[in-house]
């Protein structure tokens, strides 16, 4: 006979499989602190020592990490997808930079067009609100918070998409990003026109996000992005002409 007995499930198990969705959903995110043992015992329902197993086997399982005196955190480790080695290389290499911006466009495109079919109004919602903070911050002129707005819609994006396996890929290539391994993203919101520029392309994609047009929003990314490249390449001949201009300076005061 195919049947068999069924077996009541443990509470720290339960426990241990709601934990891990949220992990997996990107609801709890890397480096976020949980609630106090009593606190979170009594949201899920279940006695103090059922919950302590339940993290327990979740530490072990590498999800959770104890900070003393702190409390339990979602580790950080899943915030990364790479090896220290693996991103050493990809900080001393320009041409990785380029092919860090080419991925993003392939892989936010896909991201914008999953977003505007299968997105619910709450995610959409999200990102309109989000939007609505970088106006506001664009009106303030400060680069730290504009660079860290741009972040978190293009994330919200990918949290949109509904696919945890691009969720998770993405947030390891953005915190490449906030790390500063690729390039300073602030550089992007010190120039006035530059400034207005990435406000008028990012109003496009949400536009098209909430219209739920789906090559719309592709379109707008892939032009968001080819947009960033271009200027990261000014940029960087702008530096580097800089350089040789100051040489031939240094030269020629040499000279008399």
């Amino acid at each position: 006979m195919p049947y068999q007995e069924i077996a009541p499930e443990k509470l720290s198990h339960a426990v241990v499989r709601q934990i891990e969705r949220l992990i997996l959903q990107g609801i709890l995110r890397p480096g976020e602190r949980l609630p106090a043992e009593r606190e979170l015992s009594e949201r899920l329902g279940v006695s103090r020592p059922s919950l302590r197993e339940a993290v327990s086997e979740l530490q072990a399982a590498g999800l959770l990490t104890a900070r003393p005196g702190a409390g339990i955190y979602v580790a950080e480790v899943l915030g990364s997808a790479f090896a220290p080695a693996l991103i050493r290389l990809f900080g001393s290499h320009d041409e990785a930079v380029f092919d860090y911006l080419d991925f993003r466009s392939d892989m936010e495109g896909l991201a914008a067009e999953r977003a505007a079919r299968l997105g619910s109004d709450t995610d959409l919602a999200v990102i309109a609100a989000i939007f609505a903070k970088m106006e506001a911050a664009h009106q303030k002129r400060n680069p730290e918070d504009e660079a860290a707005l741009d972040a978190q819609f293009h994330m919200a994006i990918i949290e949109a998409s509904h696919n945890v396996i691009m969720l998770h890929m993405m947030r390891s290539m953005y915190e490449l990003l906030r790390e500063g391994v690729f390039y300073n993203r602030q550089i992007m919101f010190r120039q006035k026109n530059t400034r207005d520029l990435l406000l008028d392309q990012h109003r496009a994609i949400n536009t098209a996000l909430q219209q739920r047009d789906p090559e719309a929003a592709r379109a707008a990314v892939a032009a968001h992005m080819g947009f960033v490249r271009t200027a990261l390449s000014e940029d960087r001949r702008a530096r580097s002409n800089e350089k040789l201009a100051r040489l031939r300076l240094a030269q020629e005061a040499e000279r008399g």
